[in-house]
């Protein structure tokens, strides 16, 4: 009797957990269907307004751009280079090898997406700290580059992704990679493999050596910043990389990779078509497709450039270089002017265009010197020090690392804003150790430098390289109020028949410098002016700004404001050969001064 009600006792159980279970199961059923539909709608909303893949089909297209300045007027006028549409089969195998082995190595086992390369980019990304890697495909960038818009969104992302699949799924690899071959941007207006072969090296594509294949496949990456008609050297460095790549993936050899090295790229010599706002007329078309993306015809392009202030800038470079260039050992320079909101009105990017072609204001990555300090004593006075902290100027040795005041000159006792105006080294460098070096990088990039910053006290010096556009931005909160900024030099875009393609809206991150510490700072910046090392450069009302000199005069900056417009000029070499004795607060400071003495 206990025996039978035990055995009744232990089915009861039993048969809840099974029926328990079965609801858990049904409505697990119930929810994933519900999930598939409510996935599949999404999806099928955001591949509504998916082009049509049949326009990958065509060869690349790009536009041809009318420039004009601020007050309406035509400036500069581009029309771009297109070639003859290739088939992979009539193309170099070295030329498809090096773009796979460096854009995309598992093209061809993959079905678009590959998550293999992404959990590849996410790794190397953590490790850095930064985003260094990218995860894409070939197929992903050309559904990007080619057939959407360039804003960013999460509703763009998959589309990208749906685009990719599609066009894996109606085309063939080898029409894929033709596809995204022919229409893909190679900088200097060339869109397409053949118009790129054409416009560097004169030749047509079936024509390219190894080594020109190599440098037109690393010239994906960025192909404004690794232009071999502008940036030879980062070209050649970028080509060697793609060499390496090639290697590694086992389509050249090592000794064939140290003979190819030694080839001449045979560079054809392009004639700028006029010379005036050049610098800045090229920045402007190669980011065309960051804006707008594929498209064809006529666009205009409505800048912020001053003409007045362009001519002013010019002169007034060309001039200093022409006076004191070969006496000083000065081969160039580059000067910005920008407006408080970030619009740039004036962009030189070297002496003479039609000598060289690179452009030194945005394109050269140079060390400012003491042109940084103003971001280790803003980090400072948010650590809570003012401007009459008291520091002694005196040697100072870090471990193995002593840095020395200029002309080796120390004179005890000072506050913060006098070391600010003389530009002690010695009080910048003690100042970091307080403030931090990880507080002083925060406040660099929050004002807006974004190139990479050292992780020591070095960077106290000006020891991590800038562009002079990057430097003159990060110093616009000093004078507009406290307020982030991205330089900028687009307005609007419109076609040919009026419709609008691009507006600008936003004109930056806020404000970064609280009102007290701006103050004190502008305070400082104007004691520069007044009674430091920046006295070449008084205008006769209020001004502010820093000179900056790296180590043995191999670069000279001035930037400056005064209650209008900000103001950059650096002077240097392109090789990093010294200057004679040119610091910052000599050549830089007139030069700026001319500039202002005119705008004004």
């Amino acid at each position: 009797m206990n025996k039978r009600n035990t055995n009744s006792k232990n089915k009861k159980p039993s048969q809840k957990t099974f029926f328990g279970f079965g609801a858990i199961l049904k409505w697990s059923l119930v929810s994933v269907i519900w999930l598939f539909f409510l996935l599949g709608g999404i999806f099928w909303f955001l591949a509504l307004d998916l082009p049509s893949v049949e326009v990958a089909k065509g060869n690349a297209s790009g536009p041809s751009a009318i420039l004009l300045d601020s007050d309406g007027i035509e400036f500069a006028r581009f029309g771009s280079q297109r070639g003859t549409p290739v088939k992979l089969k009539t193309l170099p195998k070295y030329l498809i090898h090096a773009i796979i082995s460096t854009e995309d190595r598992r093209f061809f086992q993959h079905w678009g997406i590959d998550p293999i390369a992404i959990t590849r980019a996410f790794v190397e990304n953590l490790k850095a700290g930064r985003i260094v890697q990218g995860g894409s495909t070939i197929t992903q960038q050309a559904a990007k580059n080619l057939f959407l818009t360039p804003h960013k969104s999460l509703k763009r992302k998959v589309q990208e992704v749906i685009l990719a699949a599609w066009l894996e799924k109606s085309l063939t690899k080898s029409q894929i990679l033709s596809v995204y071959l022919n229409r893909v941007y190679f900088g200097a207006g060339a869109y397409g493999i053949d118009a790129a072969a054409r416009r560097y090296f004169g030749i047509n594509s079936e024509k390219l050596t190894i080594i020109q294949a190599a440098t037109l496949a690393g010239l994906l990456k960025a192909p404004s910043r690794l232009n071999p008609l502008n940036n030879p050297g980062a070209a050649k460095r970028r080509a060697h990389q793609v060499l390496k790549n090639m290697v590694s993936a086992g389509y050249i050899t090592r000794e064939l990779e140290k003979k190819v090295k030694k080839q001449s790229l045979h560079l054809i010599g392009v004639r700028p078509q006029g010379y005036f706002a050049r610098y800045f007329a090229d920045w402007i078309i190669e980011r065309l497709p960051d804006f707008i993306g594929p498209t064809s015809g006529t666009i205009i392009v409505k800048t912020t450039l001053d003409s007045n202030i362009q001519k002013i800038s010019q002169n007034s470079l060309r001039e200093a270089l022409d006076k004191y260039g070969k006496h000083k050992r000065i081969a160039d320079g580059a000067a910005v002017v920008l407006d408080f909101n970030g619009a740039i009105r004036s962009l030189v990017g070297g002496k003479r265009y039609s000598s060289s072609q690179f452009n030194r204001a945005t394109q050269a990555k140079r060390q400012p010197g003491s042109a940084f300090k103003p971001f280790v004593y803003l980090a400072g006075l948010e650590k809570g020090l003012s401007p009459t902290t008291i520091f002694y100027d005196k040697p100072i040795k870090i471990g193995k690392w002593a840095p020395t005041n200029y002309g080796g000159k120390y004179v005890g006792p000072l506050t913060m804003r006098d070391a600010f105006a003389i530009s002690s080294n010695s009080v910048a460098v003690q100042i970091a150790q307080y403030s931090g070096i990880k507080n002083i990088v925060s406040v660099a990039k929050r004002l807006g430098i974004s190139s990479p910053i050292a992780d020591d006290l070095s960077i106290s010096l000006g020891s991590s390289e800038v562009s002079l556009l990057e430097l003159a931005s990060a110093y616009v909160p000093f004078a507009n109020g406290g307020k982030g900024v991205w330089a900028f030099g687009i307005e609007k875009i419109y076609d040919g028949k009026g419709k609008t393609l691009y507006k600008k809206s936003g004109s930056g991150s806020g404000r970064v410098i609280s009102a007290d510490n701006l103050l004190s700072l502008d305070t400082m910046l104007s004691d520069v002016l007044t009674m430091g090392t920046g006295k070449k450069a008084r205008i006769g009302r209020k001004a502010g700004g820093k000179t900056g000199t790296s180590q043995k005069f191999r670069d000279a900056w001035f930037v400056g404001y005064d209650k209008n417009v900000l103001t950059g000029v650096w002077l240097g070499n392109d090789d990093s050969r010294p200057m004679l004795s040119v610091s910052g607060g000599s050549i830089p400071a007139s030069i700026w001064k001319s500039i202002m003495l005119q705008i004004n």
